[in-house]
């Protein structure tokens, strides 16, 4: 499976640019590559539930709790580090149906979720920093985007960057595709909406 050299490669593959064989060699494309991979592996972690990033986690309450609005406060985890939550758990929902739907109300505010809920469940997308459990299609999808945000500091031109940014567009909307596909689909919940259209 990829390393982060080689998801990196990649990217520098995609712009006709010299390979690496670390992040800490001295050269332009590793302290680029050095400089935004953790960015850029977030930003594509956050762009999809990812099978292999979506966890739970139960949260206690902390200690102290909102000024206003809401009853208590939780803090978002970090291990793994929480970088989006997709749901709040409630038994009411069918979950094998709708598994990031929630009627529960909840605001994300820093790193603490609030609610009025005394216990919190959620789910939600984790940092995952090993890159050997990815994908192939997503380690190109991460390799895709690196190239978008280097493409202008590497190669100078902005008709290459905009290339670029298309085709990691392109290669994210296929791997979301497959990586949808990986167990049963969701069904959307029915409420009054859908009721009187069907």
């Amino acid at each position: 499976m990829p390393s982060v050299v080689d998801i990196c490669n990649e990217s520098l593959d995609l712009l006709g640019a010299a390979t690496i064989t670390s992040l800490t060699q001295n050269s332009k494309e590793a302290r680029l590559c050095n400089r935004n991979f953790e960015l850029v592996r977030d930003a594509v972690l956050r762009a999809h539930p990812w099978n292999v990033a979506v966890t739970r986690a139960s949260l206690p309450q902390d200690a102290a709790t909102p000024p206003f609005g809401f009853l208590y406060q939780y803090t978002l985890p970090t291990q793994p580090y929480c970088l989006r939550v997709l749901s709040f758990w409630d038994s009411n929902v069918n979950n094998e149906q709708a598994a990031y739907d929630s009627n529960v109300m909840y605001k994300i505010e820093g790193r603490k979720i609030l609610s009025n809920e005394n216990a919190c469940n959620i789910i939600y997308i984790g940092r995952v920093e090993d890159t050997e459990q990815y994908d192939s299609l997503l380690s190109s999808a991460i390799a895709h985007r690196l190239a978008a945000e280097t493409a202008y500091a590497i190669t100078g031109s902005g008709t290459v960057a905009q290339t670029m940014n298309a085709q990691y567009e392109q290669r994210l909307r296929e791997a979301k595709s497959i990586d949808a596909m990986e167990g049963y689909p969701e069904q959307p919940q029915a409420d009054t909406y859908t009721n009187i259209r069907f």
